[in-house]
Protein backbone atom coordinates (compact mmCIF):
# COMPACT_ATOMS: atom_id res chain seq x y z
CA UNK A 1 0.00 0.00 0.00
CA UNK A 2 2.85 2.33 1.13
CA UNK A 3 4.72 1.99 -2.49
CA UNK A 4 1.49 2.50 -4.60
CA UNK A 5 1.12 5.47 -2.71
CA UNK A 6 4.72 6.74 -3.19
CA UNK A 7 3.85 5.65 -6.92
CA UNK A 8 0.71 7.84 -7.31
CA UNK A 9 2.97 10.95 -5.58
CA UNK A 10 5.59 10.34 -7.98
CA UNK A 11 2.92 10.66 -10.87
CA UNK A 12 1.61 13.67 -9.62
CA UNK A 13 5.09 15.47 -9.26
CA UNK A 14 6.24 14.09 -12.41
CA UNK A 15 9.80 12.32 -10.35
CA UNK A 16 10.73 8.83 -11.11
CA UNK A 17 11.69 7.31 -7.77
CA UNK A 18 13.66 4.16 -7.26
CA UNK A 19 12.72 1.04 -5.35
CA UNK A 20 14.71 0.42 -1.85
CA UNK A 21 16.73 -3.12 -2.35
CA UNK A 22 15.75 -3.90 0.83
CA UNK A 23 12.53 -4.86 3.11
CA UNK A 24 10.88 -2.24 4.78
CA UNK A 25 11.10 -5.02 7.97
CA UNK A 26 15.15 -5.28 7.90
CA UNK A 27 16.19 -2.05 6.97
CA UNK A 28 18.18 -0.53 4.96
CA UNK A 29 20.80 1.80 3.88
CA UNK A 30 19.64 4.24 1.38
CA UNK A 31 19.27 7.24 -0.42
CA UNK A 32 16.37 9.23 1.41
CA UNK A 33 16.02 12.67 -0.08
CA UNK A 34 17.48 14.65 -2.52
CA UNK A 35 17.37 18.61 -2.50
CA UNK A 36 18.04 19.42 -5.72
CA UNK A 37 17.10 23.11 -6.51
CA UNK A 38 18.13 25.38 -3.43
CA UNK A 39 15.67 28.40 -2.64
CA UNK A 40 16.80 31.50 -4.33
CA UNK A 41 18.98 32.70 -7.21
CA UNK A 42 21.66 30.07 -7.78
CA UNK A 43 24.93 32.49 -7.50
CA UNK A 44 27.26 29.86 -6.15
CA UNK A 45 26.90 31.23 -2.31
CA UNK A 46 28.54 29.28 -0.11
CA UNK A 47 25.16 29.47 1.97
CA UNK A 48 23.41 28.29 -1.69
CA UNK A 49 25.56 25.30 -2.28
CA UNK A 50 24.75 23.95 0.93
CA UNK A 51 20.84 24.37 0.68
CA UNK A 52 21.94 21.66 -2.04
CA UNK A 53 22.35 18.34 -0.75
CA UNK A 54 21.05 14.32 -0.76
CA UNK A 55 20.87 12.78 2.52
CA UNK A 56 21.70 8.79 3.77
CA UNK A 57 19.64 7.28 5.93
CA UNK A 58 20.22 3.73 7.92
CA UNK A 59 16.99 2.20 8.68
CA UNK A 60 18.42 -0.21 10.47
CA UNK A 61 19.24 -1.55 14.31
CA UNK A 62 23.10 -1.28 13.96
CA UNK A 63 25.36 1.41 12.40
CA UNK A 64 26.94 1.15 9.39
CA UNK A 65 30.56 1.80 8.61
CA UNK A 66 30.18 4.29 5.46
CA UNK A 67 34.05 4.12 4.73
CA UNK A 68 34.94 4.16 1.25
CA UNK A 69 31.31 4.73 0.07
CA UNK A 70 30.17 6.92 -2.72
CA UNK A 71 27.33 9.34 -3.65
CA UNK A 72 27.29 10.17 -7.84
CA UNK A 73 25.02 12.08 -9.98
CA UNK A 74 24.14 11.34 -13.04
CA UNK A 75 27.48 13.34 -14.72
CA UNK A 76 29.68 10.94 -12.02
CA UNK A 77 30.30 14.20 -9.60
CA UNK A 78 31.49 12.27 -7.09
CA UNK A 79 31.73 12.69 -3.33
CA UNK A 80 33.75 9.49 -1.04
CA UNK A 81 33.22 8.84 2.39
CA UNK A 82 36.04 8.98 4.24
CA UNK A 83 36.25 7.44 8.15
CA UNK A 84 32.48 7.41 8.91
CA UNK A 85 29.87 5.54 10.41
CA UNK A 86 26.22 6.22 10.32
CA UNK A 87 24.31 5.35 13.13
CA UNK A 88 21.60 3.44 13.48
CA UNK A 89 17.95 4.53 12.66
CA UNK A 90 20.25 7.83 11.43
CA UNK A 91 20.70 10.20 8.26
CA UNK A 92 23.60 11.98 7.02
CA UNK A 93 22.97 15.22 5.05
CA UNK A 94 26.02 15.34 2.49
CA UNK A 95 25.75 19.41 1.29
CA UNK A 96 27.62 20.33 -2.06
CA UNK A 97 29.53 23.58 -0.53
CA UNK A 98 32.23 23.73 2.06
CA UNK A 99 31.65 23.36 5.90
CA UNK A 100 32.72 21.65 8.72
CA UNK A 101 31.90 17.81 8.63
CA UNK A 102 29.87 16.59 12.08
CA UNK A 103 28.08 13.20 12.48
CA UNK A 104 24.88 14.41 10.89
CA UNK A 105 26.06 16.83 7.93
CA UNK A 106 29.46 16.27 5.76
CA UNK A 107 30.59 18.79 3.02
CA UNK A 108 31.62 17.97 -0.55
CA UNK A 109 33.44 21.41 -0.54
CA UNK A 110 32.45 22.23 -4.06
CA UNK A 111 32.31 25.62 -5.19
CA UNK A 112 29.70 24.49 -7.99
CA UNK A 113 26.05 23.21 -8.33
CA UNK A 114 25.94 19.17 -8.72
CA UNK A 115 22.52 18.76 -8.66
CA UNK A 116 20.83 19.73 -11.54
CA UNK A 117 17.70 21.32 -11.38
CA UNK A 118 15.60 19.45 -13.93
CA UNK A 119 16.59 15.63 -13.61
CA UNK A 120 19.60 13.81 -12.46
CA UNK A 121 20.16 10.67 -10.82
CA UNK A 122 21.48 9.72 -6.97
CA UNK A 123 23.53 6.20 -6.98
CA UNK A 124 24.80 4.97 -3.58
CA UNK A 125 27.96 2.45 -3.75
CA UNK A 126 29.90 0.32 -1.34
CA UNK A 127 33.67 0.81 -1.08
CA UNK A 128 33.50 -2.24 -3.12
CA UNK A 129 31.90 -0.50 -5.79
CA UNK A 130 28.31 -1.92 -5.10
CA UNK A 131 25.07 -0.58 -6.26
CA UNK A 132 23.41 -0.19 -3.41
CA UNK A 133 20.78 2.39 -3.97
CA UNK A 134 19.54 4.80 -6.64
CA UNK A 135 17.09 7.79 -6.75
CA UNK A 136 16.10 9.87 -9.62
CA UNK A 137 13.80 12.74 -10.46
CA UNK A 138 12.58 14.40 -13.55
CA UNK A 139 10.90 17.50 -12.48
CA UNK A 140 10.42 21.28 -12.28
CA UNK A 141 7.44 21.69 -10.16
CA UNK A 142 9.35 20.84 -7.18
CA UNK A 143 12.62 21.40 -5.43
CA UNK A 144 12.97 18.50 -3.64
CA UNK A 145 12.40 14.34 -3.90
CA UNK A 146 11.87 11.88 -0.81
CA UNK A 147 13.19 8.28 -2.42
Amino acid sequence: MLAAGAVAGAAVTGAVLAPTPASASTGSVHVHKIYYNSPGVDRRTNTSLNAEYVQIANTTGKSANLKGWTITDASKHKYTFTTYTLGAHKTVTIHTGKGRNTAANRYQGRSAYVWNNDKDTATLRSSKGTKIDSCSYHSTRVASIMC
